[in-house]
Protein backbone atom coordinates (compact mmCIF):
# COMPACT_ATOMS: atom_id res chain seq x y z
CA UNK A 1 0.00 0.00 0.00
CA UNK A 2 1.30 3.47 -0.87
CA UNK A 3 2.21 5.79 1.96
CA UNK A 4 -0.51 8.47 2.39
CA UNK A 5 0.64 11.95 1.40
CA UNK A 6 -0.35 13.37 4.76
CA UNK A 7 2.12 11.05 6.46
CA UNK A 8 5.09 12.74 4.78
CA UNK A 9 6.90 15.39 6.82
CA UNK A 10 6.04 17.98 4.21
CA UNK A 11 4.62 21.53 4.54
CA UNK A 12 1.07 21.91 3.22
CA UNK A 13 2.26 24.01 0.28
CA UNK A 14 4.53 21.18 -0.87
CA UNK A 15 1.86 18.49 -0.68
CA UNK A 16 0.52 19.78 -3.99
CA UNK A 17 3.87 19.22 -5.65
CA UNK A 18 4.02 15.68 -4.32
CA UNK A 19 0.49 15.02 -5.54
CA UNK A 20 1.35 15.82 -9.14
CA UNK A 21 4.42 13.60 -9.00
CA UNK A 22 2.32 10.66 -7.85
CA UNK A 23 -0.43 11.36 -10.35
CA UNK A 24 1.82 11.64 -13.38
CA UNK A 25 4.02 8.72 -12.38
CA UNK A 26 1.04 6.36 -12.65
CA UNK A 27 0.30 7.16 -16.27
CA UNK A 28 1.07 4.72 -19.07
CA UNK A 29 1.40 7.52 -21.62
CA UNK A 30 5.18 7.57 -21.52
CA UNK A 31 5.43 4.08 -23.04
CA UNK A 32 6.41 5.86 -26.25
CA UNK A 33 10.19 5.59 -26.67
CA UNK A 34 12.35 8.51 -27.86
CA UNK A 35 13.95 8.26 -31.28
CA UNK A 36 17.02 9.92 -29.79
CA UNK A 37 18.25 10.74 -26.30
CA UNK A 38 21.47 11.57 -24.54
CA UNK A 39 23.56 14.14 -22.71
CA UNK A 40 24.44 17.29 -24.63
CA UNK A 41 27.47 19.40 -23.65
CA UNK A 42 26.13 22.92 -23.08
CA UNK A 43 27.81 25.85 -21.33
CA UNK A 44 30.17 23.64 -19.33
CA UNK A 45 27.51 21.17 -18.11
CA UNK A 46 25.77 18.10 -19.53
CA UNK A 47 22.04 18.38 -20.20
CA UNK A 48 19.81 15.39 -20.87
CA UNK A 49 17.36 15.50 -23.76
CA UNK A 50 14.90 13.25 -25.55
CA UNK A 51 13.57 13.56 -29.11
CA UNK A 52 10.24 12.19 -30.32
CA UNK A 53 8.52 12.24 -33.71
CA UNK A 54 9.20 14.23 -36.86
CA UNK A 55 8.15 17.62 -38.18
CA UNK A 56 8.41 21.20 -36.98
CA UNK A 57 10.33 21.25 -33.69
CA UNK A 58 8.87 22.17 -30.30
CA UNK A 59 11.01 22.28 -27.15
CA UNK A 60 9.40 21.40 -23.79
CA UNK A 61 10.70 22.97 -20.56
CA UNK A 62 9.63 21.38 -17.27
CA UNK A 63 8.89 22.83 -13.83
CA UNK A 64 11.06 22.83 -10.70
CA UNK A 65 12.14 19.38 -9.44
CA UNK A 66 10.36 17.65 -12.33
CA UNK A 67 11.61 15.26 -14.97
CA UNK A 68 10.43 14.91 -18.56
CA UNK A 69 8.11 12.07 -17.57
CA UNK A 70 6.67 13.87 -14.56
CA UNK A 71 5.79 16.97 -16.55
CA UNK A 72 5.11 15.91 -20.14
CA UNK A 73 4.24 12.20 -20.24
CA UNK A 74 0.66 12.82 -21.34
CA UNK A 75 1.41 15.45 -23.98
CA UNK A 76 4.47 14.01 -25.72
CA UNK A 77 2.64 11.11 -27.44
CA UNK A 78 0.05 13.51 -28.86
CA UNK A 79 2.39 16.33 -29.86
CA UNK A 80 4.86 13.93 -31.48
CA UNK A 81 2.27 12.60 -33.92
CA UNK A 82 2.88 15.58 -36.18
CA UNK A 83 5.93 17.33 -34.75
CA UNK A 84 9.48 16.80 -33.59
CA UNK A 85 9.31 17.08 -29.80
CA UNK A 86 12.51 17.88 -27.90
CA UNK A 87 12.12 17.49 -24.14
CA UNK A 88 14.97 18.50 -21.85
CA UNK A 89 15.90 18.12 -18.19
CA UNK A 90 17.49 21.22 -16.68
CA UNK A 91 20.78 21.29 -14.80
CA UNK A 92 20.69 18.79 -11.93
CA UNK A 93 17.19 17.57 -12.79
CA UNK A 94 16.36 14.01 -13.75
CA UNK A 95 19.12 12.44 -15.84
CA UNK A 96 21.13 15.69 -16.03
CA UNK A 97 24.12 15.54 -13.64
CA UNK A 98 24.30 17.96 -10.72
CA UNK A 99 26.57 20.95 -11.30
CA UNK A 100 27.64 23.70 -8.93
CA UNK A 101 27.40 26.20 -11.81
CA UNK A 102 25.09 29.10 -10.93
CA UNK A 103 21.49 27.96 -11.33
CA UNK A 104 19.85 30.98 -12.94
CA UNK A 105 17.12 31.78 -15.43
CA UNK A 106 19.67 33.31 -17.80
CA UNK A 107 21.91 30.24 -17.69
CA UNK A 108 19.02 27.84 -18.23
CA UNK A 109 17.74 29.86 -21.20
CA UNK A 110 21.23 29.85 -22.69
CA UNK A 111 21.37 26.07 -22.23
CA UNK A 112 18.25 25.75 -24.39
CA UNK A 113 19.89 27.70 -27.20
CA UNK A 114 23.09 25.66 -26.96
CA UNK A 115 21.07 22.45 -27.15
CA UNK A 116 19.47 23.77 -30.32
CA UNK A 117 22.96 24.30 -31.73
CA UNK A 118 23.92 20.77 -30.71
CA UNK A 119 20.86 19.33 -32.47
CA UNK A 120 21.23 21.66 -35.49
CA UNK A 121 17.87 23.35 -34.92
CA UNK A 122 17.77 26.92 -36.26
CA UNK A 123 14.45 27.91 -34.64
CA UNK A 124 11.64 26.21 -32.75
CA UNK A 125 8.44 26.68 -30.84
CA UNK A 126 9.02 26.58 -27.07
CA UNK A 127 6.59 25.54 -24.32
CA UNK A 128 7.30 25.87 -20.61
CA UNK A 129 5.43 25.04 -17.43
CA UNK A 130 5.99 26.85 -14.10
CA UNK A 131 9.77 27.38 -13.77
CA UNK A 132 10.07 26.21 -17.36
CA UNK A 133 7.71 28.99 -18.38
CA UNK A 134 9.95 31.58 -16.72
CA UNK A 135 12.91 30.13 -18.60
CA UNK A 136 10.86 30.26 -21.80
CA UNK A 137 10.16 33.97 -21.27
CA UNK A 138 13.89 34.55 -20.72
CA UNK A 139 14.70 32.55 -23.85
CA UNK A 140 12.33 34.77 -25.85
CA UNK A 141 14.20 37.84 -24.59
CA UNK A 142 17.74 36.42 -24.96
CA UNK A 143 17.34 34.52 -28.23
CA UNK A 144 14.43 36.04 -30.18
CA UNK A 145 15.79 34.93 -33.55
CA UNK A 146 15.64 31.26 -32.43
CA UNK A 147 11.97 31.41 -31.39
CA UNK A 148 8.90 30.83 -33.53
CA UNK A 149 6.02 30.68 -31.06
CA UNK A 150 5.92 30.61 -27.26
CA UNK A 151 3.58 28.67 -24.96
CA UNK A 152 3.53 29.61 -21.27
CA UNK A 153 1.64 27.33 -18.85
CA UNK A 154 0.91 28.54 -15.30
CA UNK A 155 4.00 30.71 -15.08
CA UNK A 156 5.24 34.27 -14.67
CA UNK A 157 8.21 36.42 -15.64
CA UNK A 158 8.39 38.29 -12.31
CA UNK A 159 7.66 37.48 -8.70
CA UNK A 160 4.73 39.89 -8.51
CA UNK A 161 3.00 37.73 -11.10
CA UNK A 162 2.26 35.22 -8.31
CA UNK A 163 -0.18 35.82 -5.49
CA UNK A 164 1.63 36.87 -2.32
CA UNK A 165 0.80 33.60 -0.54
CA UNK A 166 2.93 31.75 -3.07
CA UNK A 167 5.91 34.05 -2.72
CA UNK A 168 5.67 33.84 1.06
CA UNK A 169 5.75 30.04 0.87
CA UNK A 170 8.99 30.10 -1.15
CA UNK A 171 10.62 32.17 1.58
CA UNK A 172 9.98 29.38 4.12
CA UNK A 173 11.29 26.48 2.02
CA UNK A 174 14.25 24.49 3.36
CA UNK A 175 16.19 21.69 1.60
CA UNK A 176 15.16 19.11 4.18
CA UNK A 177 11.47 19.68 3.45
CA UNK A 178 11.89 17.56 0.33
CA UNK A 179 13.52 14.55 2.01
CA UNK A 180 11.69 11.21 1.96
CA UNK A 181 9.01 12.50 -0.40
CA UNK A 182 7.87 11.39 -3.86
CA UNK A 183 10.13 14.14 -5.21
CA UNK A 184 13.18 12.40 -3.78
CA UNK A 185 11.91 9.04 -5.05
CA UNK A 186 11.56 10.46 -8.55
CA UNK A 187 15.03 12.00 -8.36
CA UNK A 188 16.75 8.83 -7.21
CA UNK A 189 15.01 6.77 -9.91
CA UNK A 190 16.98 8.46 -12.70
CA UNK A 191 19.71 10.71 -11.24
CA UNK A 192 23.26 9.75 -12.32
CA UNK A 193 24.49 10.19 -8.73
CA UNK A 194 21.75 9.62 -6.15
CA UNK A 195 23.88 11.05 -3.32
CA UNK A 196 23.73 14.50 -4.98
CA UNK A 197 20.15 14.88 -3.68
CA UNK A 198 21.02 17.23 -0.80
CA UNK A 199 23.24 19.41 -2.97
CA UNK A 200 20.46 19.57 -5.55
CA UNK A 201 17.71 20.55 -3.10
CA UNK A 202 19.97 23.15 -1.49
CA UNK A 203 20.68 24.66 -4.90
CA UNK A 204 16.99 24.70 -5.82
CA UNK A 205 15.85 26.28 -2.56
CA UNK A 206 18.46 28.97 -3.01
CA UNK A 207 17.22 29.56 -6.55
CA UNK A 208 13.62 29.91 -5.38
CA UNK A 209 14.64 32.76 -3.08
CA UNK A 210 16.42 34.78 -5.78
CA UNK A 211 14.18 37.67 -7.00
CA UNK A 212 12.75 37.15 -10.48
CA UNK A 213 11.95 40.05 -12.80
CA UNK A 214 12.72 39.73 -16.50
CA UNK A 215 11.27 43.21 -17.01
CA UNK A 216 8.04 44.61 -18.42
CA UNK A 217 9.91 46.40 -21.19
CA UNK A 218 11.62 43.18 -22.29
CA UNK A 219 8.34 41.26 -22.38
CA UNK A 220 6.77 44.05 -24.45
CA UNK A 221 9.55 43.59 -27.03
CA UNK A 222 8.71 39.92 -27.67
CA UNK A 223 7.64 39.71 -31.30
CA UNK A 224 6.81 36.00 -31.42
CA UNK A 225 3.17 35.01 -30.84
CA UNK A 226 2.59 33.90 -27.24
CA UNK A 227 -0.09 31.56 -25.87
CA UNK A 228 -0.63 31.93 -22.13
CA UNK A 229 -2.47 29.08 -20.40
CA UNK A 230 -3.40 29.37 -16.74
CA UNK A 231 -5.70 27.74 -14.22
CA UNK A 232 -8.26 30.11 -12.76
CA UNK A 233 -6.92 29.38 -9.26
CA UNK A 234 -3.33 28.41 -10.05
CA UNK A 235 -1.65 31.07 -7.93
CA UNK A 236 -0.98 33.51 -10.76
CA UNK A 237 -2.31 36.99 -10.02
CA UNK A 238 -4.93 37.45 -12.73
CA UNK A 239 -4.63 41.24 -12.66
CA UNK A 240 -0.90 40.90 -13.36
CA UNK A 241 -1.66 38.20 -15.93
CA UNK A 242 -3.87 40.61 -17.86
CA UNK A 243 -1.11 43.21 -17.71
CA UNK A 244 1.23 40.63 -19.23
CA UNK A 245 -1.27 39.84 -21.97
CA UNK A 246 -1.58 43.55 -22.76
CA UNK A 247 2.21 43.87 -23.01
CA UNK A 248 2.01 41.13 -25.63
CA UNK A 249 -0.64 43.03 -27.62
CA UNK A 250 -3.70 41.27 -26.26
CA UNK A 251 -6.90 42.43 -24.54
CA UNK A 252 -8.42 44.35 -27.46
CA UNK A 253 -11.93 44.67 -28.88
CA UNK A 254 -11.38 42.35 -31.81
CA UNK A 255 -14.70 43.23 -33.46
CA UNK A 256 -13.31 46.69 -34.09
CA UNK A 257 -9.62 45.98 -34.69
CA UNK A 258 -7.45 43.04 -35.76
CA UNK A 259 -7.27 39.96 -33.54
CA UNK A 260 -3.94 39.95 -31.67
CA UNK A 261 -1.40 37.28 -32.58
CA UNK A 262 -1.01 36.26 -28.91
CA UNK A 263 -3.69 34.35 -27.00
CA UNK A 264 -4.85 33.83 -23.42
CA UNK A 265 -6.66 30.74 -22.10
CA UNK A 266 -7.99 30.32 -18.56
CA UNK A 267 -8.97 26.76 -17.63
CA UNK A 268 -11.69 26.77 -14.94
CA UNK A 269 -11.53 25.09 -11.55
CA UNK A 270 -7.79 24.37 -11.75
CA UNK A 271 -4.82 24.84 -9.43
CA UNK A 272 -1.16 25.21 -10.36
CA UNK A 273 -0.79 21.45 -10.04
CA UNK A 274 -4.02 20.24 -11.60
CA UNK A 275 -3.91 22.52 -14.65
CA UNK A 276 -0.98 20.49 -16.03
CA UNK A 277 -3.20 17.40 -15.87
CA UNK A 278 -5.77 18.95 -18.22
CA UNK A 279 -4.17 17.23 -21.20
CA UNK A 280 -7.10 17.46 -23.59
CA UNK A 281 -7.64 21.19 -22.99
CA UNK A 282 -3.94 22.09 -23.15
CA UNK A 283 -3.41 20.00 -26.27
CA UNK A 284 -6.39 21.63 -27.98
CA UNK A 285 -5.18 25.16 -27.21
CA UNK A 286 -1.61 24.34 -28.24
CA UNK A 287 -2.49 22.65 -31.53
CA UNK A 288 -4.75 25.49 -32.70
CA UNK A 289 -2.18 28.10 -31.69
CA UNK A 290 0.81 26.34 -33.23
CA UNK A 291 -0.99 25.73 -36.51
Amino acid sequence: MEKPLKSYNLPESLLLIAMVILATSKTNAQELKPVESGLAPVNGIEMYYEVYGEGDPIILLHGSFYTIEMNWSELIPELSKNRKVIAIEFQGHGHSPYSDREFSIANLASDVEKLMDYLSIDSADVAGYSMGGSVAYQFAVQSPERLRKLVIISSVYKDSGWLSIGNDAFDDFKPEFFDNTPLQTGYEAVAPVKSDWRKFTTQMVGFMKVPLDIGDSNIAKITAPVLIIAGDNDGTDKIELMKTYRLLGGDVMADMQPMPKSQLAIIPSQSHVSVMMETKAILGYMERFLE
